[in-house]
């Protein structure tokens, strides 16, 4: 149907990622309030298992599969998958992660389709036309975008609404990809593949346990870890701890790195200005430690503690598994 809202559901491995069901959410919502179908789209070698579940979250999903290589579908492939599928459909606006492949993959298709392209939205709103609202870096301003014309891609921030599946699954069309979009050929060449273990991923935690510059020191960095263990949760930062080489990017949440949702969320040391407050603004539970009581973070918490972490963490670790038997 012409009009059409794409929401696409980003794979690995033929797998759904975690970033896919809170922006299929908000896209179903931004498409229900632009009186348009919600359509979900997933490209990839054998599609099936990933579009059943997006299913769970939207009413339709097109399944489109095309040949890979080594198991690993480049991002310019399916770029140009999506394009024949938007050509042959004609929806109005594709949305897509804001994750490191999605970007990819939302340059490329907008690119190859020469549309307007919004990135980083933290909410979409409809008024006769899409707004895409964002956060300025390092900044408390709101800016909210158009587009120009009757078409365009928008990224949209993983984790910045929380996943509402539906109340019965959705159905998954199989479609064809002609050939040549999808095989066409691309600059980049597999070599190899390498999986490297990483630390707990804090996107699907329950519990995050976040340090910030007032951890001190990367010696000091265990204090983080050692609370994150007696929550039996994974370990966060922002940006700062990262830069200085304490923590790996992996770790980083906010508007340059990966946005959360736990349970609980722990910040230790964290100022909270904006671009943080993006990556984790969906949390249920904020509990702030922090020796600035006037710390940015303190009006989004919901018990803030004024004082030094290195005194209160390790009694708080030890209660904790005192009265967890240890």
């Amino acid at each position: 149907m012409s009009g059409e809202i794409w929401i696409i559901g980003e794979v690995d491995d033929d797998r759904l990622q975690p970033s896919s069901p809170g922006v299929a959410t908000l896209g179903r919502a931004f498409a229900g309030a632009a009186g348009r179908d919600a359509v979900g789209v997933v490209v990839g070698g054998t599609p099936g298992a990933a579009s059943a579940e997006l299913a769970g979250f939207l009413p339709r999903v097109l399944a489109a599969s095309i040949p890979r290589e080594g198991g690993w579908l480049d991002p310019a492939d399916a770029a140009r998958a999506l394009a024949t599928l938007v050509e042959a459909r004609s929806p109005s606006f594709v949305v897509v992660p804001a994750t490191p492949a999605g970007r990819v993959l939302a340059g490329a298709l907008a690119a190859r389709l020469q549309w307007g392209l919004l990135t980083n939205a933290v909410d979409l709103e409809w008024d006769g036309a899409p707004l895409v609202h964002t956060v300025v870096f390092k900044t408390d301003l709101h800016i909210s975008s158009a587009f120009t014309g009757d078409h365009g891609v928008i990224t949209v921030q993983p984790n910045v609404v929380r996943p509402e599946a539906l109340d019965a699954p959705g159905g998954v069309e199989a479609v064809p990809v002609d050939e040549p979009a999808a095989t066409s050929g691309s600059a980049v060449r597999l070599v190899e593949r390498v999986r490297v273990p990483a630390p707990v991923s804090v996107e699907g935690a329950s519990v995050v346990v976040a340090g910030g510059a007032g951890v001190g020191s990367a010696g000091a960095w265990s204090l983080v870890d050692e609370l994150a263990d007696a929550l039996r949760g994974a370990v966060g930062s922002s940006r700062r701890p990262v830069d200085a080489g304490w923590v790996p990017f992996s770790q980083q949440i906010g508007q340059t790195g990966k946005s959360v949702r736990p349970d609980l969320y722990v910040a230790l040391g964290i100022s909270g200005e904006v671009q943080h407050r993006v990556g984790m603004r969906t949390a249920r539970t904020v509990v702030a430690i922090n020796q600035d009581p006037d710390a940015p973070i303190r009006p989004f918490s919901d018990l803030f503690v004024v004082g030094d972490l290195h005194a209160i963490v390790p009694e708080l670790v030890a209660s904790i598994r005192a009265r967890s038997g240890g």
